[in-house]
């Protein structure tokens, strides 16, 4: 959430806050709060309407509503900018707030003021938004993504092998070498994955059940093609906005089978605690260094324009975290 500081958890059951999740407890002087107690205004970058973010996106000085007894008061503290931030700005995501809206839908933000009935959090707390809006080998399209990269850690820490396929660039020696370290058993471009040859590369391997796709397009069907009879592809992003065709022979001799996974209908469709557990367990590979973030870029939220026009540039293999 691209805002200084937010008012959540208004009408929440004041036992819990279904909209934010505490990830830890920090311990001492709680961070410095510029709003006012009588007339809080925050910085926030808004959009009134949708398109291109270098447009339609302003930093501007916003009020805060007054203190609920349920309610929450959190600085934000930091905040990436992912694809589908962008995607719902320019106004093609499955998910589209009512605007004008605050760009963006995860960071981090620490506790300010809480209300007088709310007993779950503390000030000093730090938390995270809940919802948006607010032996076998796995083969993975576009494993340059930030996803892409924690996929390819988790699937180490579990004992699975990867294979990786990325888009050629000029230092593709350097990011498979990258990658490798994180993991991935092979790195390979979507050129190299076209070619008959390439399947010998995988011999040492079981063939791949399951493909997982942020991409689309052409490369998706040749991922399709070297999956093993009955395998599965999710789809969980379209990153070259083109369709995933798949031929009737794969579908009809091969039994393949696709699917798509929206982690914000996912979180709608389990509770609180699945989601909990789920973000617990990510936690625990963190602590075991199992699992690390991808390479970032700290920018101050003044300067959003340089930190938008970085995310949307190709190859980009560093994440923005706007600063607040």
């Amino acid at each position: 959430m691209w805002v200084c500081g937010a008012l959540w958890g208004t009408r929440a059951p004041a036992r819990f806050q279904p909209r934010l999740l505490a990830v830890w407890r920090r311990h001492g002087r709680a961070a410095s709060y510029s709003a006012s107690a009588e007339h809080p205004r925050v910085r926030a970058l808004v959009y009134g309407n949708h398109g291109d973010p270098a447009k339609v996106v302003e930093l501007k000085n916003l009020a805060l509503a007054a203190m609920g007894g349920s309610d929450v008061r959190v600085r934000m503290l930091a905040a990436p900018i992912n694809p589908s931030d962008i995607n719902m700005i320019q106004g093609n995501y499955g998910l589209l707030p009512k605007l004008p809206a605050v760009g963006g839908n995860e960071g981090v933000g620490q506790v300010v003021a809480v209300g007088s009935s709310v007993t779950g959090l503390k000030p000093g707390d730090w938390v995270i938004p809940a919802n948006a809006g607010l032996g076998d080998s796995v083969i993975q399209n576009a494993s340059n993504s930030g996803v892409g990269q924690a996929v390819i850690q988790i699937a180490a820490a579990l004992g699975l092998r990867t294979i990786n396929v990325v888009r050629d660039r000029p230092d593709i020696q350097k990011l498979s070498d990258r990658l490798k370290d994180l993991g991935a058993e092979h790195v390979i471009t979507e050129e190299e994955l076209r070619k008959p040859e390439t399947k010998n590369l995988f011999k040492d391997m079981p063939q791949p059940r399951l493909a997982l796709n942020c991409v689309g397009g052409k490369s998706s069907t040749e991922l399709l093609r070297h999956l093993a009879p009955g395998g599965t592809m999710v789809t969980y992003g379209g990153m070259a906005k083109q369709p995933i065709i798949a031929s009737v022979s794969l579908l009809i001799f091969k039994d393949l089978k696709l699917r798509g996974f929206w982690l914000s209908q996912w979180k709608k469709d389990h509770s609180s605690d699945e989601f909990k557990k789920l973000i617990l367990t990510l936690c625990d590979l963190i602590y075991q260094g199992q699992l690390t973030a991808p390479a970032c870029s700290e920018v101050p939220l003044q300067d959003f324009q340089q930190a938008l026009g970085a995310s949307m540039e190709p190859f980009m293999s560093s994440k923005q975290i706007l600063i607040m």
